[in-house]
């Protein structure tokens, strides 16, 4: 088996020191994290990370299970990346003289579909998303004319076929108690009674 690039998707509740014990579960196994992000999702209370690895499928698999045993992890999934829509986010700082003098490097940022979002006299940021390799082609495009800094953003991801889980959790959240449920409530309000 040969090691390929996934995506891992985990829904949480939001604790305090939940990144930090999912970090361990990788580190203990000499696993790089590539990318991180989290994010609330769609549905109130509940956190999303993405985490990019580079790693076979049957290490990848025993991950998620091992992520699933903490307690506040609600699921986590792994995909591949044609069964992902995924972006990236990218700042490049360039000399406002070289924009201002060569024309090639409008054009440049035009064809890469680069935005301005912070205009000063000695300098010019431009923003950008795409795939890491679209991104990874601006700077070694922009690295002649003077490109100051660069930053890019960790991966943000939609599972192409995740409608499931999000179904489930909302069913799950508009259900009833169940009659066990009511029955152990209505035992504790009993004991609460007793021990008074």
């Amino acid at each position: 088996m040969q090691k390929q690039e996934f995506t891992i998707t985990v829904y949480t509740e939001n604790q305090i020191g939940l990144l930090n014990r999912i970090a361990i579960i990788f580190s203990r196994r000499k696993i790089n994290i590539e990318s991180l992000n989290t994010s609330p999702s769609e549905i109130e209370s509940v956190h999303r990370f993405t985490i990019v690895i580079n790693e076979i499928e049957d290490v990848v698999r025993k991950l998620c299970r091992q992520i699933e045993k903490q307690v506040e992890v609600l699921k986590a999934y792994y995909n591949t990346n044609e069964e992902i829509v995924w972006q990236e986010l990218a700042l490049y700082k360039v000399p406002t003289e070289v924009i201002a003098e060569k024309v090639k490097v409008e054009r440049l940022l035009h064809e890469y579909g680069a935005r301005a979002v912070a205009i000063r006299t000695d300098y010019i940021v431009f923003e950008t998303s795409g795939h890491r390799e679209e991104i990874e082609g601006l700077i070694k495009a922009l690295e002649p004319y003077g490109l100051i800094e660069f930053v890019r953003s960790a991966r943000v991801a939609i599972i192409k076929d995740s409608k499931g889980f999000h179904e489930k959790l909302k069913e799950f959240e508009s259900f009833e108690p169940g009659a066990n449920v009511i029955e152990n409530e209505f035992l504790d309000k009993q004991e609460e009674v007793f021990t008074m």
